[in-house]
């Protein structure tokens, strides 16, 4: 079948003579992408286990710190005096700021 058959056959009847060719270069095109889109993945693959590696470092380091948050950091004062080593002005109440009533109540 030569392309000129084939771009008769693809003609839409009522359709101009060119839309039988532009069918068949999208066609084509579509094919090519079919077959190029394994060569495509390759690069995907190594992005995805590099991914993988990063997330599996990330959870081995969320186990470490959920393993030592039963445990009691060294060097903490009891709870009894952790209040008295609070920075200063942490515990400071905030001063009330005068309110204007513009409506005389």
């Amino acid at each position: 079948m030569s392309l000129e058959a084939a771009a008769a056959a693809l003609t839409i009847p009522g359709l101009p003579g060119w839309t039988g060719v532009a069918a068949l270069i999208l066609l084509a095109l579509l094919a090519l992408a079919f077959l190029a889109m394994p060569f495509s993945v390759f690069g995907v693959k190594a992005r995805l286990e590099a991914i993988e590696t990063r997330l599996d470092e990330m959870q081995a380091s969320l186990r470490v710190l959920a393993a030592r948050l039963g445990e009691e950091p060294p060097g903490l004062l009891p709870p009894t005096d952790r209040g008295a080593a609070e920075p200063p002005g942490r515990g400071m109440t905030r001063r009330a700021e005068p309110r204007i009533d513009w409506r005389g109540r």
